[in-house]
């Protein structure tokens, strides 16, 4: 699969079938992934992959949390403020997902707090010494991953909801005190009876975000 099919076939997926990842699928991911260029060769990333038990326990303790109301922390901080363009496109996607997929918003919410039911989530870190530059490359990194993974057949999104309970993760995965959660992104197969999955979010075009000088 060329690289320009796997931008337009990937998507953001919400509900994931419990059907596993095995290993050797991972590894496979995790080889290709590893190609990611980064600023003077740093490769900043970190990553530690839950599943199994260790991901079942995660996610109840997230549930939990979500249950008690608790504060929301993650360790990248959440935006101050969104210009008025993106508050606009963000607006629309309440809208644009009934409109693909009928009335699933509590549905969405639910599958949200509970890590999209994945069975693999990948937590990537960087440590904290490093700038904002390095999460530069751990971007570039979670774009050859979840471009890999639709190469290879695997769904996945990313979401900061994943990350929110930072605690909860630091003490499943062992993730040392120098290390910063940046970010989650869940892995699997696409539950294909769920009809959140037929949301595909709009795009801006090219006229609207690129400006060409001669």
């Amino acid at each position: 699969m060329e690289v320009t099919q796997s931008l337009f076939n990937r998507r953001s997926i919400r509900e994931f079938d419990s059907k596993p990842v095995n290993r050797q699928e991972l590894e496979k991911l995790f080889e290709a992934v590893a190609r990611t260029p980064s600023w003077a060769n740093s490769q900043p990333w970190e990553v530690f992959v839950a599943q199994g038990e260790t991901l079942e326990r995660i996610r109840r303790s997230f549930q939990l949390k979500h249950a008690d109301n608790a504060s929301l922390s993650p360790e990248i901080p959440l935006p101050k403020k969104w210009t008025d363009e993106a508050k606009q496109r963000q607006r629309h996607l309440q809208p644009d997902m009934v409109r693909d997929c009928g009335d699933v918003i509590d549905r969405f919410k639910i599958l949200n707090r509970s890590l999209f039911n994945a069975p693999v989530v990948v937590y990537i870190c960087l440590d904290r010494i490093l700038s904002e530059w390095s999460l530069f490359d751990i971007g570039a990194y979670s774009q050859s991953l979840m471009l890999v993974a639709t190469q290879l057949g695997l769904a996945s999104i990313p979401a900061m909801m994943l990350t929110v309970f930072p605690e909860v993760i630091r003490q499943e995965l062992h993730i040392p005190d120098n290390l910063k959660i940046a970010i989650g992104i869940a892995i699997g197969y696409a539950d294909e009876s769920s009809a959140i999955n037929r949301f595909v979010s709009s795009r801006r075009t090219v006229d609207e975000t690129v400006r060409f000088f001669d």
